[in-house]
This record gives structure tokens, C-alpha cells and sequence, in this order.
């Protein structure tokens, strides 16, 4: 929770207010810099810190970047700085700074052409009670999690300034070629008081990375010693969060509640037996992950420019292209080997499902659920048409915010729309992986189920987990707290849990009576009209054809999220925000009137203080300004439904067979639009099938 706005906060500068602190021009002693501090890495013989290294050689594996074969011309040295720093506070660093790298920063040989250092410092999560859910498993963890994570930021920018055509190599507590220590104090990051590494915003103790490389960045002076006026009331003010976007004092922060309740109080929502919209689970049929839009243009169903474009049209955006590798590296630590006997104590369903909820957050997750993991969750058949049998009985599920900050300075549909999307899916893939392995070492099956590779559909676990409603945009699950701006990572295992039970906070009226994102979309692919019936499921279904090519084929951004961007529900998290989020759970009259105010206050717009990336499109290898410039829209504020006597559904009876496998299959949009016009009404489904 925030007492206040960071809307006029640049991105740029990270969530702490690190530019306040006492800055020095004159040269500060590198070369008896004390050690850093070494906390606890390990705890008990269940902590989760024993099943990271596979995921830590992954990513040290990256470290050095792949540099493109012609360099990005900078707009400006501030701009080239902007981005950097933009995007190490994207992934999550806590604080940055930049140096050119002195001599003292090389303990051995120094890196060709890598004259300047970028320090990443990222703080110890909250140190677990003892007695909290998930004491045994996460307590000892805290510097491996942060050194991961730092770990993590380092390797995705090297590879991104590689992919600007800058040599680059990230350096992490696993292997590196410079000092920690001597980077970050040079570069601000860190100074010596007390004998003590340490830093006036930073509490807890910390995991360290850098970058070095060939780009020259304007650089960042050292911390002053002394000015201890100034740093008190700076220590004041952070602390109720003023400067920043995030709070100092823990309990407004959120800190000082147990992990296994996660970031936002989802207790306070109210629970239900059943999802809020009809699912008539008998009538299902199991998709085959053939069916999935993007798989279908590879494939060529859509066409030659679609099959063409699919390849690329993340990677086309440096950001996503830096981020491929090593979401794909991971995918073999999806699965693995099951200890030969179950520890002692996981038998109990209720403490299993708290600890696992716990170890989600505590590896980052925003928030965690858990239900059963029924049939028809589980695709039928792989891409390549090879049969999925449902093989665990229980799915833990979580989400990773995509980050309010960026969104904010984005139309949604520009050059940074696909990296947000990847930022996720790469968090979500190292979580999964790390509690699927940590449950495998308990004795328990399990496996993560990613971006890179599925074999569930992750809607109907959303759901059954109470992580939220379905919404006007589709087959999108929508939250009370992030809203539609998330994506979700799954587990399933044979762990007995105690599954969490679906929610209602009233977004079936709330979305009935706003359109905004169908309004906003660029192509029309979201229902102004009701909802209908779709394998079984009563839902405002989208045209995904229309959807899947425009974010396949948007020749001015990466991919598409401007319903996302858009929704009245994609809110800061400032207390000013919560009195409207409760009455739109609570009193349903006021629910068109704070759509309508959404409009009034121009929320959804372009903030042009949060833009910190730099516009660039990869074309054989080399990054080239985007011939067209980017999609910068503004709201839409027209409020005529757009005419839908063409939008088109494809339920499974026209979609490829999934045991034939990439073979074409040719959309047949006439049958779409036959089908969408044939569709259920759910009152004639509630008819034919009332619930019990």
C-alpha cells in the first residue's frame, strides 16, 4: 500500500530515492573496501536454496552476450543511461548506479573494450518467522533468492546491450570477472560506514551483480560520507514513501505480513462455491495445444505473412530477444527426478498448501493459489501431436505483475508491450521450476508447466484458485489488485493441498456495464455485445483470430496489451484507489459511474514519465529505428459499439485435429463467423443444464 502517487516519478529512477542521498565528486579509497557481509545460505535439510543451482548454471551459462552485428545509435548519453537503469528497475533491482570501471575493479585480466560498470543491488526479502507456514522451507534462502535475482537482471541487460550491438557480460555471485564491492561503491550504490558495506534506503542485507561493458554511460558519483541532517529526513520521508514508489516502513510496505498470505489481501474477498460465470464441465472438450493462435500461424493456418512474422515478433524488440534464451534453456528443469521417499510431515493437505503459497512469494511470485487439477485443464495433445494424459491431481498456480510503472508510459501496443509479457514469463518459468524441483526433492511428482512448454491451460486453474473473475476481455482472468495485468506460472503435483475456493468481487456486472477495452482495441477483437457459450464455458469470447494476427503482425510495437493497458482495473496500488476498488466490489450502483470517472481522470492514457526504453526494431541481426515509429495512441473516447456481424469464434469442432500436428489446417473464417453467430446465449445454456 502507498499513501502516495509516483505518477510524475521517471521510471528511470527506481523505486527508492536514491538521487536524494549526499553525493561526492572527490575520489574515494578503492582499495581496502571491506568484505561483504555473508549471511546464512542454506537452512534446514528442506530449504529451498538446495534446488536453485540448476536455474543459477542456466543462467551463468548466458552471461556473455551474443553482440549483434551493427550498433544502436543512442539519441543522447541521458537516454542511453535512462534505458539501462529503466531496465534493471523493470526487472525488480532495488538500486543502480553506473562507474567507469577503475583498475581496482579487476582482480584479473579486463575485458576488451569493457570500459563502464552498472551495479544491481537487490534486498533480502523479509527474513521468514519461525512459526509462519513455510519456516522449514524458505528460512536460510534469503541470499540465494537475492543473489538469483540479481543474478538474473544482470544476465538479461548484458544480453540486451548485446543485442544493441555492444559487447557486454553480467557478473554474479556464481562467476565473475570484477568486485562487486568496488563497482558499487564507485558507482553509488554502496559506501563504507562503520566498517560496514551498506546503504542509507536499504535495511536488509543484499545479493550484488554487475555489468561491464563497451557502451559509455554518463556516470554516478560515490555516496558522501557524513551529512547526517540530510540523510534523516530523507529516512523520513522514504519511509512513508514519499520521493520514491515504494515505502520504507515495512508494515506500510506490506512486509510484515506472513508470506504465505502473499502482497494483497485477497483473504478480505469474497469467497464462492463456484466460479462466477457458467461451466458446464461435461460438455469441455480438451483443447489441443495445436489450437493456441500463435501455434496455428506457425504452422501457416493464417497465412504466409502470420507464419513469417510468429518467429519474430517478440524477438524482434531487443528486450524480447534478450529474454528467448534463456526462458528456452530452462524448459528441461520442468521436469525431473522424485526423491525415492516422501518427507516426513507433508502428508497434511492445509500446512502443505500454506507452505507452498509461502515459497511462491518468497521466490516472487504476487500472489499464489491452489485447487485440484481437473481433466479437462490438461490439453489433449502436444504442438507436435503427441497425447497429454493428466498426470497430477494438483495444481499450484501464481502470477507476476507486469509492471504498473512501464505500462504506465506505454499505449500498450508499442516496442515494449512483448518485453512485459517476457519479463513474466521468464519470472514465472525460474519459480516454477524452483517449487516444482523443491517438491520433487520432498518426494512429491510435480511439474512446472511454462510459457516455453504447456500441457495446461492455465484459465480454469485461475479460476478454480480464486485468483480471479473472467472478464469482458476474453479468455483473460481479471483480479481485484493487478487486474488483467499479469501473467501466471503453473505447478501440478501429487502433494495433498487444500485448494482455495473461486472469488467474487462483482466484475460480471462491473464489465457488463464497461467497455472500455473493447472500446480501445485496435482491431475490434473484443465483444461490445453479451456473453455466449464456448466449449462449455459462458464468457465474453474474443475473435482471436483477429487478436493473434494483429499482435503477430503490429509492424509498429512488439505484440499487443491495450486492454490490459487500458482496464479501469490496472491501478496504481495507492491508498487514494482502494475506497473505489471497494465499492466496485461491494455496491454495484457505482459500478458504471467509476468506469465512466476512469474516462474523466484520462486513466489509461500515456504517461510520459514512465517511458524509459529506447525504440528499436531488430532486422537481420542489427537494430534499426522502427521505420514507422511506434504505436503511441491515445484514449478512444468514441462510444459506439463497433458493428459484430463479422466476429468470429473457433470452437474445437473447426479447429485442427490435434493428433496431426503441425500439418496445415487452413482457417476457415466464414465458419468462424457462422459459429459466432450460432453461439449459445448462457440463458439457454442455464436452461438446458442448471446448475445443482
Amino acid at each position: 500500500m502507498r499513501l502516495f502517487s509516483g505518477r510524475s516519478r521517471p521510471a528511470a529512477l527506481g523505486p527508492l530515492p536514491a538521487e536524494r542521498l549526499p553525493r561526492t565528486a572527490d575520489p574515494v579509497a578503492l582499495d581496502a573496501l571491506p568484505p561483504l557481509p555473508d549471511p546464512p545460505r542454506s537452512g534446514s535439510d528442506r530449504c529451498v536454496s538446495r534446488v536453485i543451482d540448476p536455474i543459477i548454471r542456466t543462467f551463468t551459462e548466458a552471461r556473455h552476450a551474443d553482440v549483434a552485428s551493427a550498433r544502436a545509435t543512442m539519441p543522447s548519453p541521458q537516454a542511453a543511461v535512462d534505458n539501462v537503469k529503466g531496465y534493471c528497475y523493470f526487472l525488480d533491482a532495488d538500486l543502480v548506479g553506473v562507474c567507469e570501471l577503475p583498475e581496482e575493479a579487476w582482480p584479473g585480466d579486463r575485458l576488451d573494450g569493457h570500459s563502464h560498470g552498472v551495479s544491481i543491488l537487490v534486498a533480502h526479502r523479509r527474513p521468514i518467522r519461525r512459526g509462519e507456514p513455510g519456516h522449514d522451507w524458505i528460512a536460510g534462502a534469503e541470499q540465494t533468492v537475492a543473489d538469483v535475482r540479481a543474478m538474473e537482471i544482470a544476465t538479461v541487460v548484458a544480453r540486451y546491450l548485446g543485442t544493441l550491438g555492444y559487447e557486454a557480460a553480467a557478473h554474479s555471485e556464481s562467476r565473475s570477472d570484477v568486485d562487486h564491492v568496488v563497482v558499487a561503491v564507485a558507482a553509488g550504490v554502496l559506501e563504507v560506514r562503520r566498517g560496514r558495506l551498506t546503504n542509507p534506503l536499504v535495511v536488509t542485507d543484499f545479493g550484488l551483480a554487475t555489468i561491464t561493458t563497451s557502451l559509455a554511460l554518463p556516470v554516478d558519483q560515490p555516496l558522501a560520507p557524513g551529512h547526517a541532517v540530510a540523510r534523516a529526513r530523507l529516512a523520513v520521508r522514504h519511509a512513508l514513501g514519499v520521493g520514491g514508489t515504494r515505502p520504507g516502513w515495512q508494515r506500510l510496505g506490506g512486509q510484515r505480513r506472513a508470506w504465505h498470505l502473499g502482497r494483497y489481501p485477497m483473504e478480505k474477498v469474497r469467497r464462492v462455491d463456484e466460479p462466477t460465470t457458467l461451466i458446464i464441465e461435461e460438455e469441455i472438450e480438451r483443447a489441443a495445444a495445436r489450437h493456441n493462435f500463435f501455434t496455428r500461424a506457425r504452422a501457416g493456418d493464417l497465412g504466409e505473412r502470420p507464419r513469417r512474422e510468429v518467429g519474430r515478433f517478440i524477438e524482434k524488440a531487443p528486450h524480447g530477444l534478450a529474454t528467448r534464451l534463456m526462458l528456452n534453456d530452462l524448459v528441461p528443469l520442468q521436469t525431473g527426478a522424485v526423491a525415492a521417499q516422501i518427507a516426513a510431515g507433508t502428508e497434511d493437505p492445509d500446512a502443505n498448501a500454506d507452505a507452498v503459497k509461502a515459497l511462491g512469494h518468497f521466490l516472487g511470485a504476487d500472489m499464489t493459489g491452489v485447487c485440484d487439477a481437473p481433466s479437462y485443464a490438461w490439453y489433449s495433445h502436444t504442438p507436435d501431436g503427441e497425447v497429454i494424459e493428466p498426470k497430477h491431481r494438483n495444481a499450484i498456480i501464481f502470477v507476476l505483475d507486469q509492471g504498473y510503472e512501464t505500462m504506465e508510459g506505454a499505449s500498450g501496443d508499442d516496442w515494449i508491450s512483448g518485453a512485459q509479457s517476457m519479463r513474466a514469463y521468464l519470472r514465472a518459468s525460474m519459480i516454477a521450476c524452483t517449487l516444482a524441483a523443491h517438491l520433487r526433492s520432498l518426494g512429491w511428482a510435480a511439474q512446472a508447466h511454462t510459457a516455453a512448454y504447456d500441457e495446461v491451460n492455465h484459465i480454469p486453474l485461475l479460476l478454480r484458485a480464486g485468483i480471479g473473475e473472467l472478464s469482458r476481455i476474453g479468455e483473460l482472468v481479471l483480479n481485484p489488485f493487478v487486474g488483467p495485468r499479469f501473467k501466471s506460472g503453473v505447478v501440478t503435483t501429487d502433494m495433498p493441498l487444500t485448494s482455495d475456493r473461486p472469488i467474487d468481487f462483482g466484475l460480471q456486472d462491473f464489465c457488463g456495464k464497461c467497455n472500455k477495452c473493447a472500446r480501445e482495441c485496435p482491431v475490434g477483437a473484443i465483444r461490445f455485445g453479451p456473453k455466449v457459450m464456448f466449449n462449455g464455458y459462458e464468457m465474453w469470447k474474443p475473435d482471436v483470430d483477429r487478436c493473434a494476427r494483429y499482435r503477430i503482425t503490429n509492424m509498429r510495437g512488439s505484440a499487443c496489451g491495450r486492454c490490459m493497458k487500458t482496464c479501469p482495473y490496472n491501478v496504481e496500488g495507492v491508498l487514494s484507489e482502494r475506497p473505489f476498488q471497494w465499492a466496485a466490489m461491494r455496491l454495484p450502483f457505482t459500478r458504471a459511474w467509476i468506469a465512466r470517472l476512469d474516462d474523466r481522470l484520462g486513466r489509461g492514457a500515456i504517461n510520459p514519465a514512465k517511458k524509459w526504453w529506447l525504440d528499436f526494431e531488430m532486422v537481420d541481426n542489427a537494430p534499426v529505428d522502427p521505420p514507422k515509429g511506434a504505436n503511441a495512441r491515445g484514449l478512444n473516447l468514441e462510444k459506439k459499439p463497433r458493428d459484430e456481424a463479422s466476429f468470429a469464434l473457433f470452437p474445437p469442432s473447426i479447429a485442427p485435429p490435434g493428433a496431426d500436428g503441425m500439418s496445415p489446417f487452413p482457417l476457415d473464417r466464414k465458419q468462424g463467423i457462422e459459429a459466432s453467430r450460432a453461439a449459445e446465449s448462457p440463458e439457454e445454456a442455464r436452461c438446458r443444464a442448471p446448475r445443482p
